[in-house]
């Protein structure tokens, strides 16, 4: 089976007035269909970097980033931008939710972003298994952390992207809220086949993936299988 995301020395580097930073330093990193993969790392390993890059928010100083067959330094901004939008979810640890929209308008923008309009089908279901189907017409303002982080991941996911990319999905949230993201992560990757890579410093978290990968100064220096 063909990797749904590969890289291949995998560098980033940030010019600083004359000096440069290099926050990924030659990552090589394989992921397959219906994957879980947990990224772990203390602050400044270059997780997050990595995320972003391999999502297409952000360009490689050099090596490659193959997501779903598509080179991404062959594509331009709109390119990527059209890579974002068809193939990727994001889930971020601030929920990045719209204020003035509730959770039904906050979930259906990302289906009218998309471009295919509203699926009500797809719609019902994916809300049913985040639970939210009676909290849809309430405004974030309303909503308790972990809902709010439910809708960011029923927005990320509605669409049926190729792969999801949660960036510290669980760091505003306390234990029990951690714990029912997670586990609908889990659930979501169990039962929906949905590939999934998650970057956490918390190894509670990380041992929801399937396989767990550390990182350390902008390299992953191993990995293993989480259950």
């Amino acid at each position: 089976m063909e990797p749904i995301l590969k890289t291949d020395n995998l560098w980033k580097v940030y010019q600083s007035g004359k000096l440069e930073v290099a926050a990924l330093r030659g990552v090589h990193l394989e992921v397959s269909p219906g994957d879980f993969v947990s990224i772990m790392g203390p602050s400044g390993c270059g997780k997050s970097t990595l995320l972003h890059v391999i999502g297409g928010l952000a360009r490689a100083s050099r090596g490659r980033v193959l997501l779903d067959g598509n080179d991404l330094a062959a594509l331009g901004d709109a390119g990527r931008t059209l890579l974002r939008r068809h193939k990727v979810g994001f889930v971020f640890q601030r929920f990045n939710l719209l204020p003035t929209l509730d959770a039904r308008g906050n979930i259906a923008l990302a289906q009218h972003i998309h471009g295919d309009g509203f699926d009500p089908h797809r719609f019902e279901v994916v809300t049913r298994m985040l639970g939210l189907s009676d909290r849809l017409h309430h405004r974030p303002s309303e909503l308790s952390g972990g809902e709010q982080q439910r809708v960011a991941l029923a927005r990320a996911i509605i669409n049926e992207p190729k792969i999801v990319l949660a960036d510290e999905p669980t760091g505003n949230l306390d234990t029990k809220n951690s714990e029912n993201v997670l586990g609908l992560l889990r659930q979501l990757n169990k039962d929906l086949g949905q590939t999934i890579v998650m970057i956490t410093h918390n190894p509670e978290a990380a041992a929801y993936g399937n396989r767990v990968l550390h990182m350390r100064d902008g390299v992953v220096v191993d990995g293993v299988s989480a259950n």
